[in-house]
């Protein structure tokens, strides 16, 4: 599988040779949504929380006498039912993880990679060329490839020149390629990667990582 590899210009200027394993992969919408969900619940705090009526503060004196008063028998001002005590049933500081095997994570990625080339939703481009940060320069790249402004820009390491030319622009968001995660990807429309990026992400999860797994399988 081949695809054209542009400038900041938007011309194309070569083409690149993608790994069938990683970039080539049969959709599996499932293990894809068990990722998604698990990812998501796993960036929950799970802090949230109230309390009791054995928590609450207030007197335990019984507000009045049993009887001959008209209102219903009160022994405290904590239940739920009166302004100030406690929560019924209210949320407990919680954890909302979930396992998921390593296969399975690293299928659901491969899948939604594959997925962007099937849909025409992955470009690569040579190198940004940022000396220093410029916002103007990342989105006059963004407009020569005919990008929206949904865009997920992945470099092979950390660059802050990216990081910091991106950061203003609406809609989009910059990882190493090490920090590929499937919310993120399904989060953008596009993806643009710089060719570096693309053999880090082959060298992680391609070929050599597959013959492993069946191996280890």
């Amino acid at each position: 599988m081949q695809v054209s590899v542009y400038n900041i210009e938007g011309q194309a200027i070569d083409k690149i040779e993608l790994d069938e394993t990683v970039f080539g992969v049969p959709p599996n919408e499932a293990v894809v949504h068990q990722a998604l969900v698990r990812q998501r619940a796993n960036s929950r705090v799970g802090t949230a929380s109230t309390k009791s009526r054995g928590e609450v503060s207030g007197s335990t004196r019984k507000l009045f006498r049993q009887k001959h008063t008209g209102f219903a028998r009160a022994g405290s001002r904590r239940p739920p039912t009166r302004r100030g005590g406690g929560v019924a049933f209210g949320p407990r500081p919680r954890s909302y993880r979930q396992a998921m095997p390593k296969k399975m994570r690293r299928l659901a990625l491969r899948c939604v990679l594959s997925a962007k080339v099937a849909d025409g939703e992955l470009l690569v481009i040579d190198s940004f060329g940022l000396e220093q940060p410029g916002t103007k320069r990342v989105v006059h790249v963004l407009k020569t490839l005919g990008i929206e402004p949904s865009v997920l820009l992945v470099t092979a390491e950390p660059d802050m020149n990216v990081v910091k030319s991106a950061r203003n622009i609406d809609r989009a968001k910059t990882l190493p390629a090490a920090m590929l995660n499937v919310v993120d990807l399904l989060s953008h429309r596009m993806l643009l990667m710089t060719v570096d990026a693309v053999r880090c992400v082959e060298a992680i999860w391609g070929r050599k990582q597959v013959v492993a797994e069946a191996q280890a399988s």
